[in-house]
């Protein structure tokens, strides 16, 4: 039962202070196996202040998107993907996932100010008053996506076409031979890591902007652009 969830795992169901009720941080947790590792993971990052987005892999076995389901329905502020993808290891699914829950969280009612993504394998090393006043104090306003000019050994990753393949039951992803076009909009391609800390502002900006939108299509054939999308999107003046 959910009361039983709730004491025997010891969630935290009120603000820890009042810096933290006034601040509230959404999370995109994406999941496919391991539900026990993903409660350690929940139990951690959990406050009522916040909000959850649950990406569970679309070709998870049953009695595992039940279960996730069942323990998501324990809370209001935590909820499944409205859309759910067959996520491929550096395919674009794996990014667009990431923009399913995006798309749900800016149309809830809770009034988040930075989201931050996770993989079921995460686990925070901060406490949640910790992680908000880094951001705060270091990064006050802007996003943390860290990264550098795409550099010559990864360019084959948006040179090339590339395509989600699965055989034997195992998803992969593989160029296929054929040179990409150029970036739309003249844009500069840079590289960093698929993990980030975003605003609130900018996540709105990257669901309507027309640049974001082309970089978005232009990028379905890469090779994992989660990792230069948001970097690269970043870096756009002003």
């Amino acid at each position: 039962s959910c009361s039983t969830l709730l004491k025997t795992l010891h969630f935290i169901t009120s603000p820890l202070s009042e810096e933290e009720g006034n601040f509230s941080l959404a999370y995109i947790i994406t999941i496919h196996k391991e539900l026990e590792m993903f409660v350690r993971l929940l139990r951690a990052i959990y406050m009522p202040q916040n909000i959850y987005c649950i990406h569970v892999d679309e070709k998870s076995p049953r009695d595992y998107k039940t279960a996730v389901q069942n323990i998501v329905n324990c809370f209001q502020n935590i909820f499944i993907s409205s859309k759910r993808e067959h996520v491929v290891y550096a395919g674009f699914s794996r990014l667009q996932a990431d923009i399913n829950c995006m798309r749900d969280l800016v149309n809830s009612k809770v009034q988040w100010n930075y989201v931050i993504n996770l993989c079921g394998q995460d686990y925070p090393l901060k406490t949640n008053k910790e992680i908000i006043q880094y951001i705060k104090t270091k990064w006050n306003g802007k996003n943390i996506t860290p990264g550098i000019v795409q550099p010559l050994h990864v360019r084959h990753r948006t040179e090339v076409s590339y395509r989600e393949y699965v055989h034997s039951g195992v998803p992969y992803v593989y160029p296929a031979k054929v040179r990409k076009a150029q970036p739309p909009h003249n844009l500069t391609i840079y590289f960093g890591s698929a993990y980030y800390v975003l605003s609130k502002d900018f996540v709105e900006f990257t669901l309507r902007d027309v640049r974001a939108k082309a970089l978005l299509e232009w990028s379905r054939d890469t090779y994992s652009p989660d990792e230069h999308y948001w970097v690269t999107l970043n870096r756009l003046p002003g």
